[in-house]
């Protein structure tokens, strides 16, 4: 199967600060990617373009091998990508079973309540998000992801201030879904939990990206284990 979505030699400039000078993503059908970088090295920014959030320098986004002049979110999200920002994504108005299942009507792809039973909140759909804990929250975010049937999924540091049973069935998730022949990508600092989610990881650096495939090769890379990973923990 052909790459879904591809942010292709992007560059991104914010005022005199170049960002991004030639950095490529690549979503892939039935993968996990995990998109790893120092904070301020460009990964939200590279992640946002190819989710049609922000408009490159210079670069181009393709879809389905299709060149976008300008890749736009909701032109994108009604072909089948979901983009999962780094803040609320749910109405504080409504209960998460209303929002669940307004989903679930529009887009005629999934179940409310098979959703919300996978992520673990089949008790909590009467809820409304306030009244969730971080972690209840995110996971109500990828019920509605659920819900919506993907094609590819771009998550912005999901696994932040979550608890471990919350990042348990966060990777379950995003495991589901590429097993439904989802590409998915998410970004985040968590090196052992996103390691053990991701079946390839992405280094974004200085500007450009490097895809050091899998996580036991990313390990061996030893520029990436130098500067990013940072020395072994002592054996205790």
């Amino acid at each position: 199967m052909s790459t879904v979505l591809c942010a292709d030699c992007v560059a991104k400039s914010f005022g005199p600060r170049r960002v991004l000078s030639s950095a490529t993503l690549r979503a892939e059908p039935g993968q996990v990617r995990v998109l790893f970088g120092r904070k301020g090295s460009g990964k939200s920014t590279l992640l946002r373009i190819a989710g049609g959030l922000m408009q490159p320098d210079s670069g181009t986004v393709h879809f389905q091998n299709r060149p976008l002049e300008h890749a736009r979110l909701p032109v994108l999200a009604r072909e089948g990508v979901f983009f999962l920002p780094d803040h609320d994504l749910l109405s504080p108005r409504f209960t998460v079973r209303a929002q669940l299942e307004m989903f679930a009507r529009r887009y005629e792809r999934g179940v409310a309540a098979a959703a919300a039973d996978i992520v673990g909140l089949s008790e909590r759909l009467d809820q409304y998000p306030h009244q969730l804990s971080g972690g209840e929250t995110r996971r109500a975010e990828l019920a509605v992801a659920l819900v919506r049937g993907p094609i590819c999924l771009l998550a912005d540091e999901p696994f932040r201030g979550i608890a471990p049973l919350d990042a348990e069935i966060l990777t379950r998730v995003f495991r589901t879904l590429a097993t439904r022949g989802c590409a998915v990508i998410f970004t985040g600092h968590e090196v052992e939990t996103l390691m053990a989610a991701a079946d390839q990881v992405i280094w974004c650096t200085d500007g450009t990206t490097y895809e050091l495939g899998s996580p036991s090769s990313a390990r061996d890379h030893a520029r990436f284990r130098d500067l990013y990973l940072g020395p072994p923990r002592p054996a205790r």
